[in-house]
């Protein structure tokens, strides 16, 4: 029997039925769940910040449309925390479970509604990263950062006035999240040439435009202007709604996330997830040969960090972090694979591309 081809395969994609990108749009959750066929109860998943940011008005609004609501506060990414929250959805047997925050709010949320078999929405209160619209999450706790499958939501809810008014630090760390496309790209079609991996253009080319519009529009996305709110949400979604198309999360991530989670490692909690990639993403894209000087200067535009000490590192963390990042995924060819790092030439990449004076 003929082996079956990789592109021949079934290919099952998860994609929201209904994006509301504006202003005021919290408002609209309560009819957005009726139209979707979602009666009865919802629970929300939130910190005890995010939910008096949008969690209320996300509650009142599905109160409105008839819905009673429940919810949960949660205080960090880990197993524990998806547990409790799968344990009150067994409880509560909500319709819909509404992740109300950032990244650990949503990827909780996403994850323990998938385990309960339960839909999820995402509504983030800051543009921070691309999990506000993927199907993966990034769980704490185990022995190496991964991300794991769960689902895409069934609907993504962002409320620009919400965003408008985040952490400034959160929103250039979804710009140098999303950035960082632009060499996770890169990595994908390596590992397509070099080993036969599944390459797929139209995930690719997504994730990439999403990467160009952050660089092109980094002047109003720089200032806060209302329009690069909505270019950096856009792209954000953007993101999320390619890794669904690849079944992977290879459109969005790449050697620069790889030295992402070995900073995760060897110095918790000194940085973003955004801001780390966005550095990554400076180095590799030099390892790659590409222009890594337009990379550095549009993170330095978005006001993202673009040297170790803006992350907390020393000269040694970095380089440490370069060479322990192709093992983390030692699966997952990227430019980490062909380079075959030593202590001096990861000193160079750091050095020449400014990361470390």
């Amino acid at each position: 029997m003929m082996k079956m081809s990789l592109m021949s395969r079934p290919h099952h994609m998860q994609l929201p039925r209904e994006v509301v990108v504006g202003s005021g749009v919290l408002k609209l959750i309560g009819e957005m769940c009726l139209g979707l066929g979602l009666a009865g109860s919802a629970l929300i998943v939130a910190g005890s910040k995010t939910f008096k940011v949008a969690g209320g008005e996300a509650a009142d609004s599905l109160r409105a449309s008839g819905l009673s609501v429940d919810s949960i506060i949660v205080n960090n990414s880990t197993m524990e925390s998806v547990r409790l929250v799968e344990d009150k959805i067994r409880d509560a047997k909500p319709s819909i479970v509404l992740g109300v925050g950032g990244g650990k709010d949503i990827d909780v949320a996403k994850l323990a509604s998938a385990n309960r078999k339960t839909q999820f929405m995402s509504v983030p209160t800051a543009a921070s990263h691309d999990g506000i619209a993927s199907p993966y999450t990034s769980i704490k706790g185990f022995d190496r950062p991964y991300s794991m499958k769960a689902q895409a939501p069934i609907a993504i809810v962002a409320d620009v006035d919400v965003i408008a008014r985040s952490p400034s630090r959160l929103f250039a760390s979804g710009c140098g999240d999303i950035v960082s496309k632009y060499t996770a790209v890169r990595d994908w079609k390596l590992a397509h040439r070099r080993v036969g991996e599944y390459y797929g253009s139209y995930a690719a080319n997504l994730a990439l435009m999403s990467a160009r519009l952050v660089m092109k529009d980094a002047g109003s996305i720089g200032v806060r202007a209302r329009e690069g709110i909505h270019t950096v949400v856009e792209a954000l979604i953007s993101c999320g709604v390619s890794m669904s198309i690849a079944g992977s999360t290879r459109p969005c991530s790449g050697a620069e996330h790889l030295f992402s989670h070995a900073v995760d490692l060897l110095a918790p909690n000194s940085a973003l997830h955004g801001e780390q990639c966005g550095v990554g993403a400076v180095m590799c894209a030099y390892m790659h040969g590409a222009n890594w000087k337009i990379v550095r200067d549009v993170l330095k535009a978005v006001g993202a960090p673009t040297k170790a000490k803006q992350l907390g590192l020393s000269r040694d963390q970095v380089v440490e972090a370069l060479l322990m990042a192709g093992s983390i995924r030692p699966e997952r060819y990227t430019i980490l694979s062909e380079m075959k790092l030593t202590d001096v030439k990861a000193r160079r990449v750091a050095r020449v591309t400014g990361v470390v004076d």
